[in-house]
Order: C-alpha cells, then sequence, then structure tokens
C-alpha cells in the first residue's frame, strides 16, 4: 500500500520544479556557469532582491544543481552544460519554453471545470525565440533521429517530404540512410530559413529542396513516395488531422507512403505515461489537442483516403510510428 507521503510527494512535486523554472527564466545557470559568484555578486548582475536570491540559489545548490562553497555559487559540471546558454548541447530555449506553459498549466482546474482555453494554437514567437526553440527541437530529437527513421523502410523510396520539418532532424536522418534520397522540408518561411543554415553546414542542402508555407492552409508539394508527418498531430484536433492527411495524401504519387511519429496511446489512454502527461499539456496549450489511441489515427488516416494501416513501432517517448499507404 502506498504510503502518505507517497501522494504527498506526488502533491508537493511542483515545488522543486519552479525553483529550477526560476532559475532558467532568470538564466542564472549561464551567469554561474564560468566561475562562482557569491549572491551579492548575482544580485548586482542580475538585479535581484536579495534575501529572495539567497534562498533559491541555496534552494539549487541542495538539488544539486549548483555548487556553494566560499567563493560562492557556481554551476555544476552538468547544469553547467545542459542549461547555460553558451552550451553546445544546451536544452535552456526547452526549458524556456517549459517555464512559459507554467501559466497555462495553472489554470488546468479552471478549464477541467468549464472545458474553455484561451489558446488558439501555438504562441507566436520573437525571432530570438522562434531561433532557440527550433534549436532545441534538434538537440533533443537528434540523439533519437536515426534509431527512429531506422525503423521505416526506404528501398523502394526516392523522395520523402518532412512535413513540418523544422531544422531538418529528421530530414538528415533520411539522408543518412540513403546516398542517392532526396527530400523536401515543408515549414513555415522562418523556420525554413533555419533549416538553410543547419543543412548547409551539414553539408545536405544540395539533396533537399526547401518549401516554405502553412501546412494548416496550403497545398504540399507533390510527387512523393514517402511523407514524414513527425510530432504534429497532437496540436490538432481529430478533424484537423484528417484534414493534414488529405493534404498528404495529394502529396504523394499513387503507393506512396505517410509515416506519423507521435504519442500513440493505448486503447485506455494511460499508457504510455509520459502521452497521457502531454495530452495534459495539449488541453491547456491548444483548443483541440491532443494525444491519440493506433485506432483513433487509424481512422483518420482510412477517412482521409489511406490504406494498409499498420502500427510500425509502439511508443515509448513520443517515438510511436503509424505507416498507411496512398491506393
Amino acid at each position: 500500500m502506498s504510503s502518505p507521503e507517497t501522494f504527498l510527494g506526488i502533491a508537493r512535486g511542483f515545488m522543486e520544479s519552479r525553483v529550477l523554472l526560476t532559475a532558467v527564466e532568470l538564466d542564472l545557470f549561464s551567469l554561474l556557469a564560468d566561475g562562482p559568484l557569491t549572491a551579492d555578486q548575482v544580485c548586482a548582475r542580475a538585479r535581484l532582491d536579495l534575501r529572495a536570491a539567497t534562498m533559491v540559489l541555496d534552494a539549487l545548490a541542495a538539488m544539486g544543481l549548483l555548487s556553494k562553497s566560499a567563493a560562492g555559487y557556481q554551476a555544476t559540471p552538468d547544469s553547467g552544460a545542459l542549461l547555460a546558454a553558451s552550451a553546445p548541447g544546451s536544452v535552456l530555449p526547452m526549458a524556456q519554453h517549459v517555464a512559459h506553459l507554467w501559466e497555462r498549466w495553472s489554470r488546468l482546474t479552471e478549464i477541467v471545470q468549464h472545458g474553455v482555453t484561451s489558446a488558439t494554437g501555438p504562441a507566436p514567437r520573437s525571432d530570438a525565440a522562434l531561433r532557440a526553440f527550433i534549436g532545441a527541437m534538434h538537440v533533443i530529437g537528434a540523439p533519437q533521429a536515426d534509431s527512429v527513421i531506422a525503423s521505416i523502410e526506404l528501398d523502394r523510396v526516392a523522395s520523402v517530404i518532412d512535413v513540418g520539418g523544422a531544422s531538418g532532424t529528421y530530414t538528415m536522418a533520411f539522408l543518412r540512410r540513403r546516398a542517392d534520397l532526396r527530400a523536401t522540408l515543408f515549414d513555415l518561411p522562418p523556420v525554413v530559413e533555419l533549416a538553410r543554415e543547419r543543412l548547409t553546414e551539414a553539408g545536405l542542402l544540395d539533396r533537399v529542396t526547401l518549401a516554405p508555407g502553412d501546412f494548416y492552409a496550403d497545398e504540399l508539394p507533390s510527387g512523393h513516395d514517402l511523407a514524414w508527418v513527425s510530432a504534429i498531430i497532437h496540436q490538432n484536433s481529430l478533424e484537423q488531422n484528417v484534414e493534414l492527411y488529405g493534404r498528404v495524401l495529394r502529396a504523394l504519387r499513387p503507393g506512396g507512403r505517410i509515416v506519423v511519429r507521435d504519442h500513440i496511446m493505448s486503447p485506455d489512454r494511460t499508457a504510455p505515461r509520459p502521452g497521457a502527461m502531454f495530452a495534459i499539456n495539449m488541453l491547456v496549450a491548444t483548443p483541440g489537442g491532443g494525444t491519440y489511441t493506433e485506432e483513433e489515427v487509424a481512422d483518420g488516416l482510412r477517412a482521409a483516403g489511406f490504406h494498409g494501416v499498420r502500427l510500425l513501432q509502439p511508443d515509448q517517448r513520443m517515438n510511436g510510428l503509424i505507416e498507411a499507404t496512398r491506393p
């Protein structure tokens, strides 16, 4: 039997999260990445209240995210490598994105009571914030991209369209699989320019057609053997996804395939656990998004005109894959 402390531990879980998110919003790990600073020095540089900042710094040290010595506070090797802005593999932008979700999640009780959210879709971002967010998605996606793409049969594929392809994380994984493969990356105009930079740096731009557009409003470039729809359907309602699948269908040659990557939930929607939590994220952040079962995804694909729907890979961490074929 679970103890009272088990449930109270879950209830108090927000406390350490809030301390970390405050440190992320104030960019304390960047400030403390290069050497120790006293609380007075931190407050002078970041314009903080000394009493409050000292408590937060001490809490971060207690959590093992900062070290504290006579010289002051300093980021640990791990927190400096992952949460300082200058670190090559920094996930700071994604942590800042999580901090932005705090207010929306704080309205969860109200949303459950009244069934409404003021969210109208993904929030607009400044150029700097967009660059940071897209870069962070690459940092998170890159380690698993090759293994995910390895689950897809590419023997008869000459052309892939990456729908909402961001900066090209999965486009590059496809191109690494086959030297003769070509790809089209479709995303919003500012994102396409970020993809241009990354693909140029990787030496792969000559094998990619960059296609700016909005998959909610625009038709996709046609003539492809495979369409990759990665981490998109959760932000849409079921009806929006049928519309999206229809656009994808028209972008494929007869016999072409769509592969959807996302959380794919169990029939009772309780597994995988990260998918159930992510559904709440969509509840508070979008007007109609959620995470969907294999049957729901399959029904939407069939409604759009696909057949031969099958599960390629069960979901554990938003790596579920479902494939279908255009007749």
